[in-house]
């Protein structure tokens, strides 16, 4: 930097040409600076784009990169810049997609689909460079601000200096507020800059309340650093509307005289925390300030309003309740009670009054209650002694549009000249409400997850952290990482959706499925971004949801569905083969029979399930010696392996009857034929019977079936059955035979135990239902009554086959005589 000598007046040049002249050689040395940091800048912007393509870290980190070694090996950060340059390829070249004179806005994908430009933060994230133009080191901020508080004479010029020398880099200060403690607690404004006059006057006095960071640092001496709003406004009542117009703020505690005197604030609209090296400058410019305020005339109070309304004034920017409370005296002088002269909006009596509505109004008029309480003793013992309070969390009952709530507080209540300030500290709110938050994503299973694409921060909820089965300590989990997670399946769907959502603002509802250390799970992924004034997304707020149980419910379900489908087309198909299997072992007449001298009606009812077909058959044939036999069975169980039973009994009784053997030796041929089948468990009822014609006799024997019914002139009566267990259940079983002779005009009919069994029901209830049934409907014969008796007994939903054989005597014909 160069510049050019003047002549003084002594030289007997004019001042205006001196002054001039001065104005002139400043101004060319500013040029001359600025064109030095311009080249100075080129060569840093490069060298950083180097490193960004070489790292694929973002501008921020390659910055911090080549500071770091700059200070490591003692060269300047110029000259660090050129070594970097050095090691580039020939011609310049950057070695990675990132050229340095890209902008760091987003940019549209290269089309790579895995680890590529769809799932690269970089081509997102809106933060810009750090600005190298004007850029000075700590330590010549420190010097230009101690030099220039050396002059200062006052705390607003203390301010307004303050403000001057940190706006530019590296601080970005945009207000500068300095708060004066006097004796009784309250924090005067003792001068401030770059806040505004409306902000400036409501924040002129500070009672001693909670909720105050400049409070808690005159308090407690140390310094309170405020780098989220949303989350500090739970903790603070934030200076300035709204409370997002300084995204972050620093307060520092001031100590003169070996205690703490003013608290320092700086506002600043950049949001971004403040580093570590930066903190420990603003902590050494909080020193200078406190030399400087030793030497400044501050007054201790001022003229302007009453304390009453700056108090109030202050209380109607509070969001939590307090008052200020002025002792109220007997004649004796001992405190009976206290008025409020001042109240926070959110400050409530038991009635349900609110803020301004309680000023004038006493205590124990407000509070019953508290007369006598561990906190009526805290405010006279505050009050005499001077030193604050702190009560210990209690239980108060508010009422709130006419409700009555409980919720627990903490006072507070300091001494303010001869009144009280008390302000309560709700415990249960915001504990409350993230106790439930946290219910809600632990019982949904879902979490939260943000990523403010200005500053590159990435926040998860607790819950993304178990359901994504990911270490805390590891921290959120940044884009590029996902597709190493994802099944390479579901990738290009979730890379177009992320290309959507970040760089057009389409909001997001994908279902992917994540691969996890306990294994895959499907989630939901709902997201949404928040622009800016030019429509540019800068934040994304998303919810993930764990749908693996449900999924995997689905899916169970699916199979379930699947299978009971295969099933059902095999049992069709069994079904088919048995009935037509049936269809030819037992084929059913189209009419009446006749065997000897008897006529023989025969019907067989499938049950209406579609799926089964079941084991009741019949036989009647006329035998080569002229008698007739009968038989009815029922084979336990349905489908194919019942048929095939089926068959075996019916041709194989039909087959030892004709060949000689008598009925009871039938039945115990085919019980131990029942018995050695291959499974084995095979089991079956039979009735059956031999007719003789000459002398109209039917022997018959049974199996635990049950008994025909035998209809005589009008009157139905069950045959008393022999003695006979099921066919298949024991090794040595017992069978008789029973006669009855059979008359003309009588009915005999043979069933299965479908047309009188119902679910739940004792067989004797069948039994009698069947009589009546009969005596109402007298089958004289022929399908037609037959259908009419089934059709009294059946119930809509058959359960089960029916087989009914009705056998039939004619009666015999008139005499000839009667006849005429």
């Amino acid at each position: 930097m160069t510049s050019e000598s003047v002549q003084d007046e002594k030289s007997g040049v004019e001042p205006d040409v001196v002054a001039l002249a001065k104005v002139v050689a400043k101004l060319r040395a500013e040029n001359e600076r600025l064109e030095h940091l311009a080249s100075t800048t080129a060569v840093l912007e490069r060298a950083k784009g180097v490193l960004m393509a070489r790292s694929e870290c973002s501008a921020t980190a390659a910055y911090e990169q080549l500071t770091r070694r700059a200070r490591t090996a003692g060269r300047t950060l110029i000259e660090e810049c050129w070594i970097v340059l050095g090691e580039m390829p020939r011609g310049g070249a950057v070695p990675a997609a990132r050229k340095p004179s890209e902008p760091h806005g987003p940019r549209e994908p290269d089309g790579r689909e895995e680890g590529g430009s769809v799932f690269d933060p970089a081509h997102y994230t809106r933060y810009a460079p750090p600005r190298a133009a004007g850029h000075r080191t700590h330590a010549e901020v420190l010097g230009a601000v101690g030099e220039a508080l050396a002059q200062v004479s006052g705390v607003r010029e203390l301010a307004g200096t303050l403000l001057d020398h940190l706006a530019g880099p590296p601080v970005g200060a945009d207000a500068v507020m300095i708060f004066l403690s006097t004796p009784d607690g309250v924090l005067e404004l003792g001068g401030h800059a770059g806040t505004g006059a409306a902000v400036a006057a409501q924040w002129r006095s500070v009672p001693p309340v909670s909720g105050i960071a400049a409070q808690d640092v005159v308090h407690r001496g140390e310094a309170v650093w405020l780098e989220d709003p949303e989350r500090d406004a739970l903790r603070y009542h934030l200076i300035g509307e709204p409370a997002r117009r300084w995204p972050t703020r620093a307060w520092l505690p001031v100590v003169t005289g070996g205690s703490v005197t003013a608290a320092l604030g700086i506002l600043r609209t950049v949001d971004a925390p403040f580093d570590p090296a930066l903190r420990e400058l603003l902590w050494a410019v909080a020193r200078l300030c406190a030399g400087s305020l030793r030497m400044c005339d501050a007054p201790a109070g001022r003229a302007g309003p009453s304390r009453t309304e700056t108090v109030q004034a202050i209380f109607d920017a509070l969001l939590g309740p307090a008052a200020l409370l002025t002792p109220l005296r007997s004649a004796t002088g001992e405190i009976e009670d206290f008025r409020i002269d001042a109240a926070a909006p959110q400050s409530a009596d038991v009635a349900g009054r609110r803020g301004r509505q309680l000023v004038g109004l006493r205590v124990l008029e407000c509070y019953p209650t508290m007369a006598g309480s561990s906190a009526w003793h805290g405010y006279l013992h505050t009050l005499e002694t001077g030193q604050p309070y702190q009560s210990e969390p209690f239980a108060y009952e508010e009422v709130v549009a006419g409700v009555r709530r409980q919720s627990v507080y903490s006072l507070r209540v300091a001494r303010l000249g001869g009144s009280l300030v008390v302000c309560w500290t709700g415990h249960d709110t915001e504990t409350r409400q993230r106790e439930l938050l946290a219910d809600l994503q632990r019982l949904g299973n879902l979490g939260w997850t943000d990523w403010n694409l200005a500053t590159d921060d990435v926040t998860w909820s607790p819950q993304v952290y178990a359901i994504l089965d990911r270490d805390r300590s590891l921290g959120p989990m940044r884009l590029d990482e996902l597709p190493r997670h994802l099944l390479p399946e579901d990738l290009p769907d979730f890379a177009r959706a992320v290309q959507a959502l970040l760089a057009d603002g389409t909001p997001m509802d994908h279902l992917v499925r994540f691969a996890s250390a306990s294994g895959v799970k499907h989630l939901r992924v709902v997201a949404e971004t928040v622009p800016d004034a030019d429509g540019t997304p800068v934040e994304m707020h998303g919810v993930i949801m764990d749908l693996t149980a449900r999924r995997r419910a689905e899916l169970a379900l699916l199979e379930s569905q699947q299978a009971v489908l295969a099933q059902r087309d095999v049992l069709q198909t069994e079904r088919l083969v048995a009935a037509r299997l049936q269809h030819a072992l037992l084929p059913l007449p189209t009419q009446s029979l006749n065997l000897a001298d008897l006529r023989v009606d025969v019907v067989y009812l499938p049950s209406h399930d579609d799926l089964s077909v079941g084991g009741d058959w019949y036989s009647a044939v006329e035998m080569p010696d002229g008698c007739v036999l009968f038989a009815v069975g029922d084979v336990a169980g349905h489908g194919i392996d019942a048929v095939a039973t089926m068959a075996q009994l019916r041709f194989t009784a039909k087959g030892m009857v004709f060949t000689g053997s008598s009925l009871t030796g039938a039945l115990h041929r085919l019980n131990t034929l029942l018995l050695h089948t291959p499974d084995g468990h095979a089991t079956a009822t039979m009735v059956l019977g031999r007719y003789d014609p000459t002398e109209r006799c039917l022997t018959w024997a049974q199996a635990g079936h049950p008994p025909p019914l035998l209809v005589r002139q009008g009157k139905a009566e069950y045959l008393t059955p022999p003695e006979g267990v099921l066919l298949g259940a024991t090794l040595r079983p017992s069978y008789g035979e029973a006669t009855c002779r059979i008359e003309p005009g009588d009915h005999l009919l043979m069933y299965t135990d479908g047309l009188i069994e119902r679910p739940g029901e004792h067989l004797d209830a069948g039994l009698d239902r069947l009589t009546e049934a009969v005596r109402s409907v007298s089958p004289r014969g022929g399908n037609g009554s037959l259908d009419a008796l089934l059709a009294r007994l059946l119930p809509d939903e058959q359960r089960d086959d029916v087989c009914l054989l009705s056998v039939h005597l004619p009666p015999e014909p008139a005499p000839r005589e009667e006849r005429a």
